[in-house]
């Protein structure tokens, strides 16, 4: 028998936690609440010096309002750096109660305020509603930004999952747009391919936990509106397919070992690099996808955590 390729502190959380595997049109509702179950089940710390409150932007042009989750430092000072957050769930389930953990750490430790973008989700609204959701936030935060008390010079993108990937298309949409300057991205275990599990192989071991090729599937198809992997998918939709990666903002890219993701994103990170632009990469030895969510406590999801943490840090800092 081959070995476990499982960290140890990552195995017994297999246990309980929710696989994608089986979604479909017809058990969507329940994937979704399954996630968000889960996700409330997770012990995680509370954080008194930040507060949270909810809110709407103008949504692009034709379509609905935006909700926003605005986290800000309860002693916020002017001028202090933003980032616009996109949560996970494959772009067809979660909100973001899925990140709130995540969004409370950063603003209680980096002293951060984080616009998270609850978009519409797929197949309900498809391509490009997601994405253009996410850059009618952004472009009204920089728009805002002195009533907002936030530096217009030091605003940040980032997501995780599904939202990492929609970060990496946001960082094109804003270079190609040109109204806002992006500071920096943060691409956390980023879905940026819709090729992956279909046209493009990864390795057996890679998406056998929580999210599969058969959740990757699904979808890529019901955000497309077409079988993932076929011709003409735009890099606003996946940006994995953008031909020109030159001009992006400097990237952190952090991934585990194990994840469906790994291959497409650490490509990614090549391609960056490739194109002149400042890249950081980390990779979490026997990690699963999300695993720090689910298992935040673990050794290694802290050292994860302390990676990107430190990555945002840089960032911000002014010289």
């Amino acid at each position: 028998m081959s070995p476990n390729p499982v960290a140890p502190e990552f195995r017994t959380a297999l246990e309980v936690l929710p696989s994608f595997d089986g979604i479909s049109d017809a058990t969507l509702d329940a994937t979704r609440k399954a996630f968000i179950a889960a996700i409330r089940n997770v012990r995680v710390r509370h954080y008194p010096d930040v507060t949270v409150t909810t809110g709407h932007v103008p949504g692009p042009p034709g379509a609905p309002q935006v909700p926003v989750v605005t986290y800000r430092p309860v002693a916020s000072h002017p001028g202090a750096p933003a980032l616009v957050y996109i949560h996970s769930g494959g772009i067809v389930s979660g909100t973001p109660e899925v990140d709130d953990a995540r969004c409370r750490q950063i603003v209680s430790e980096l002293g951060m305020v984080i616009f998270s973008v609850d978009y519409r989700l797929a197949p309900e609204a498809p391509y490009p509603a997601a994405i253009e959701d996410c850059y009618a936030v952004l472009k009204w935060v920089h728009g805002h930004a002195a009533e907002l008390d936030i530096d217009r010079q030091r605003i940040v993108i980032g997501g995780d999952s599904a939202g990492g990937g929609l970060t990496a298309c946001l960082a094109l949409m804003a270079r190609d747009r040109a109204e806002v300057p992006v500071l920096f991205q943060l691409l956390i275990y980023p879905m940026l391919d819709d090729r992956t599990g279909t046209t493009v192989m990864p390795p057996p071991v890679m998406g056998e936990y929580i999210w599969t090729r058969a959740a990757n599937h699904y979808a890529w198809n019901a955000y497309l509106g077409q079988i993932p992997g076929g011709a003409g998918v735009p890099g606003y939709a996946a940006a994995f397919r953008a031909a020109d990666l030159t001009g992006l903002p400097p990237a952190y890219i952090g991934v585990g070992s194990l994840d469906l993701f790994l291959d497409e994103d650490l490509d990614y990170a090549r391609r960056l690099m490739a194109a002149g632009v400042p890249t950081e990469v980390c990779v979490i030895p026997g990690a699963y996808h999300v695993f720090d969510v689910f298992i935040p406590d673990a050794p290694l999801s802290r050292a994860f955590t302390q990676s990107y943490f430190a990555a945002l840090k840089r960032a911000i800092t002014r010289d």
